[in-house]
């Protein structure tokens, strides 16, 4: 990664730019913040690690330059008069971190090494997921993922696709069992024909009998002219019949009829319907439980099992997570452009994400619609709250949560020093051991009167 250090200690700028180049990062060092800005609009950096108080230009204004030439720039800001306030602000500008002095350089590399580990991740993906969407055309049409658990999904589909072959899908809920049936659907030589899609657990058992095989007029009482189910609507294409789980075993006779001889009756009707019909099937628990308990034909498995997909839960993704929240904040953006931390990405990966695919994309557009007018999404939008959750809403290291208490340590700490000495500023700076100048911008910072 490159670095750009933006500090004018020199005994900090040396050492830190010593350990860090001998952890195999390419660093340039520059002490002035309006050079730097300089800097900022001819080279592109990874990582700009900046001091607040700066000769010529402030530390906020390296932020902001540093996030116009370059907006996936991770920025560090460290200084010394640190206020949970100040912070806030660094944040709400698009900081990325906050490191009060004096800090051990051990921390910035373990950040940095995070930093390092997670765009190599990024990187990765992205570039498979060229190669798998490139022009090759070796991903899946409306699926985002190249991680490793889906790379077997896109390979199996791929396979069987051009085939006639059953598919069952297994997945949980909000995994994007649809998606799959749908790319099984467009790569198959039936892709020009109808893709009909029924949820069989969404119906009570005669309506579902109904909108899979249809009626003949006066087959009861509403029955006012004949009407084609599904299956005939699907004639030639595919069939997706989603929980399939809660379909009720007197349907399943007549599914089972129509996988073995692809011809049926309709409700009320005597005389047979022909089709030319792919059944992809999906369910929401291992259908051989089902099978097992009683619920579920075992012939019908068997016929609808021909090629099992499992379709993993997003926690089971990695690395697929970022190429999500791209894709859902491009789509429901309305171009606008919005960015999400990495911090923030990296704690959304932590989280077990129980409603999937489909929970990650409410928790997108929660977020952009409550940015306020502002571009760079927030963790609290994006995360769950509640308290059950609330571990992948913490700080991704122990030093963020332990700054904040030492900021405010510190600060009890100088009103109890100053109230020792009865306010007297020369004898507080001397208890303190540090000069009365500093103690001076110490109670500016923290608005000690």
């Amino acid at each position: 990664m490159r670095i750009l250090l933006v500090e004018d200690e020199q005994t900090i700028a040396i050492t830190l730019r010593d350990d860090l180049e001998g952890a195999g990062y390419d660093v340039e060092h520059e002490p002035d913040g309006k050079a730097a800005i300089g800097r900022l609009g001819q080279r592109s950096y990874d990582v700009v690690i900046t001091d607040v108080r700066l000769p010529s230009a402030d530390g906020m204004q390296v932020l902001a330059a540093a996030k116009r030439a370059r907006p996936d720039t991770e920025v560090l800001i460290m200084t010394a008069y640190a206020t949970v306030e100040h912070a806030v602000e660094a944040m709400r500008l698009g900081a990325d971190d906050y490191i009060q002095k004096p800090f051990l350089n051990e921390h910035v590399l373990e950040r940095l090494r995070r930093i390092g580990k997670f765009r190599s991740l990024l990187s990765e993906n992205q570039r498979l997921r060229e190669q798998l969407q490139g022009s090759h055309g070796q991903g899946l049409p409306g699926v985002i993922g190249s991680s490793r658990a889906m790379q077997s999904v896109v390979k199996t589909v791929r396979t069987v696709a051009t085939t006639d072959a059953s598919v069952l899908i297994e997945g949980e809920s909000g995994t994007g069992k649809e998606r799959i049936a749908r790319a099984v659907h467009l790569l198959s030589p039936r892709k020009d024909k109808p893709f009909v899609a029924l949820s069989c657990g969404a119906l009570p058992d005669t309506l579902l009998e109904t909108e899979l095989f249809g009626h003949e007029k006066g087959a009861f009482t509403d029955a006012q002219r004949l009407r084609r189910g599904r299956f005939e609507v699907a004639d030639g294409g595919t069939i997706f019949l989603d929980d399939i789980d809660d379909m009720p075993l007197s349907v399943q006779v007549k599914l089972l009829r129509v996988l073995q001889e692809r011809e049926f009756e309709r409700v009320g009707g005597e005389s047979l319907v022909r089709v030319d019909i792919r059944v992809v099937a999906a369910t929401k628990v291992p259908l051989l439980e089902h099978v097992r308990a009683g619920k579920f034909r075992e012939d019908l498995y068997y016929r609808l099992n021909v090629v099992p997909i499992r379709l993993p839960p997003l926690r089971e993704r990695e690395g697929d997570l970022p190429l999500l929240v791209q894709h859902f904040v491009e789509k429901l953006g309305g171009g606008r452009a919005y960015a999400v931390k990495t911090d923030v990405l990296e704690a959304m990966s932590e989280y077990s994400w129980p409603g999937n695919v489909r929970e990650l994309e409410n928790r997108c557009a929660q977020a952009i619609a409550m940015s306020g007018g502002a571009t760079v999404l927030k963790k609290e939008h994006l995360l769950p709250i509640d308290k059950s959750r609330r571990a992948a809403l913490e700080p991704p290291t122990a030093l963020q949560s332990l700054r904040e208490v030492l900021v405010e340590a510190e600060r009890e700490h100088l009103k109890n020093v100053l109230r020792a000495v009865g306010g007297h500023r020369t004898k507080a700076a001397s208890v303190l051991g540090i000069s009365r100048k500093v103690l001076w911008e110490k109670l500016k910072d923290y608005g000690i009167e």
